[in-house]
């Protein structure tokens, strides 16, 4: 069984990442451990290692869609560019969506894997 693609649906507390084939879901959930420094008195870096957590589960998928609300996907792609630059390539592109069941993830990323697939290895047309 081959599992290649994912989708991964990330907000500041929690993800769910499903990666899947033809027939087969297999899902995996990270969750934030919410402490605040007391250096910064805020939950910076404890998002910077749950956005750390969330990468290391990505570790290994081919391709990854990423969905999650605006400011959600904003801060995981700032954090993917600045401290995660080798997974970028495999992220295959950002969906804004508000709480999808795991249903609805899959036919999401189904849909858009299919349009990325079909456009993989065309040449560009100038």
């Amino acid at each position: 069984m081959s599992l290649y693609h994912a989708v991964a649906f990330v907000d500041h507390h929690a993800a769910e990442i499903l990666q899947f084939g033809s027939d087969a879901v297999v899902e995996r959930k990270v969750h934030e451990h919410r402490k605040l420094t007391r250096q910064h008195h805020s939950g910076v870096r404890t998002e910077h290692e749950f956005f750390g957590h969330v990468c290391d589960a990505l570790d290994g998928i081919a391709e990854v869609l990423v969905a999650g609300g605006h400011m959600g996907l904003a801060d995981f792609r700032h954090y993917v560019d600045q401290h995660r630059p080798m997974l970028a390539p495999r992220i295959v592109g950002y969906e804004v969506v508000d709480h999808p069941s795991e249903n609805q993830l899959v036919a999401l990323a189904r849909k858009h894997f299919v349009k990325y697939d079909q456009f993989v290895g065309m040449p560009a047309r100038h």
